[in-house]
């Protein structure tokens, strides 16, 4: 009896084992595959449409009209003094969830990542390249955070090694952990951009992302490894004591990195952006800033964004830094004539090929 009882326990204990290996092995198996629910067809997100697409511009755009993946965004309104670039949409959603994303808006909502399947963008990519005859960057980080996945976003960098004509873009909030790909080996046809803001509003509305600080050490680390690296500091929220906060955040950056290029941007309340981040239940606070309508959706008023550029455009050229690396992303041309800027004539100066 003794026998079939000591038996009957090692059984038990073997099975455990076993049972637990197999978990492992299931679990070490699933890091290395993708789930067939987090992947959308490169149909449905060529035919997403950009909450910031508001209407077609005038003007003949670019000869090629992109493919499923490669999109050319040409569709701001006439007033708008910015210009065409091309999207490569990768993928869709972010998973920092920030509480005034204009991502709410492109599919009513849903924010959970969903991607291209890899074969896929390499061939859209193949084809673009064959297609765009004029140097032109890629912005990975229009439609989604473009470090957001890593393992995904590997071979598609080392996709643009394979010619010397055009870079992609990774514009992302994320911090060190995502960006250790991009250490191990310096790629030249990649440009870095980090998305930073105050403190105070980062700790508000961008919860779920790396602190600022993070995000500037990332920076300056990917700097040192010898990346183009850009900042983009938007949307600027004129916040109790905004001019102390973001004076603060200039210090820091500055004294951290010299980014290769600077853009600054104020809030835009897009109706499909309000309307689902209020469905949402989430702190919309951000949007009482709003006083004045535009054909870019919401935005503060023009005396109070003049302002805010000037002031940092003061301290960035009291600073040293060069007023010619700085731009303003989604403004009107009466704002950047009233703040004497030459903006070159309905060009995108952060990610066409002016930003080249």
């Amino acid at each position: 009896m003794k026998d079939l009882k000591e038996k009957k326990k090692h059984r038990e204990a073997a099975f455990k084992a076993w049972t637990t290996i197999k978990k492992e092995k299931r679990q070490k198996a699933a890091e290395r595959t993708q789930k067939m629910s987090r992947f959308i067809e490169a149909t449905a997100i060529r035919e997403l449409r950009h909450p910031e697409a508001l209407r077609v511009s005038k003007g003949s755009g670019p000869e090629w009209k992109g493919n499923r993946v490669v999109v050319p965004f040409d569709k701001t309104p006439s007033d708008i003094a910015c210009g065409m670039f091309w999207e490569l949409r990768w993928a869709y959603g972010c998973p920092l969830n920030c509480s005034y994303c204009y991502l709410r808006g492109t599919m009513r909502g849903r924010m959970k990542p969903q991607y291209v399947r890899t074969e896929t963008v390499l061939q859209a990519l193949d084809e673009a390249f064959t297609e765009i005859w004029a140097p032109a960057i890629f912005n990975a980080g229009e439609l989604s955070d473009a470090l957001m996945n890593p393992a995904m976003m590997i071979p598609i960098v080392d996709k643009f090694e394979e010619q010397k004509k055009h870079k992609v873009y990774l514009l992302t909030k994320l911090g060190e952990r995502n960006v250790s790909f991009l250490l191990e080996k310096t790629r030249k046809q990649v440009i870095c951009g980090w998305s930073i803001n105050a403190p105070v509003v980062a700790e508000l509305w961008e919860s779920a992302a790396p602190k600022p600080k993070e995000r500037i050490h990332c920076a300056k680390k990917i700097s040192e490894n010898g990346y183009d690296v850009r900042i983009r500091i938007d949307p600027i929220f004129p916040v109790e004591n905004w001019k102390s906060h973001y004076s603060d955040l200039l210090d820091e950056l500055l004294g951290s990195l010299t980014p290769n290029k600077l853009i600054l941007g104020t809030p835009r309340g897009l109706w499909k952006t309000i309307k689902y981040a209020s469905d949402s239940n989430i702190d919309m606070r951000w949007a009482r800033f709003f006083k004045e309508d535009s054909s870019w959706g919401k935005k503060l008023l023009f005396e109070q964004r003049k302002e805010i550029y000037e002031f940092l455009c003061d301290k960035l050229s009291l600073a040293g830094y060069p007023l010619s690396k700085v731009s303003l992303c989604k403004e009107t041309v009466h704002m950047l004539q009233a703040l004497r800027i030459d903006y070159g004539g309905r060009t995108c100066n952060c990610y066409g090929k002016s930003a080249l």
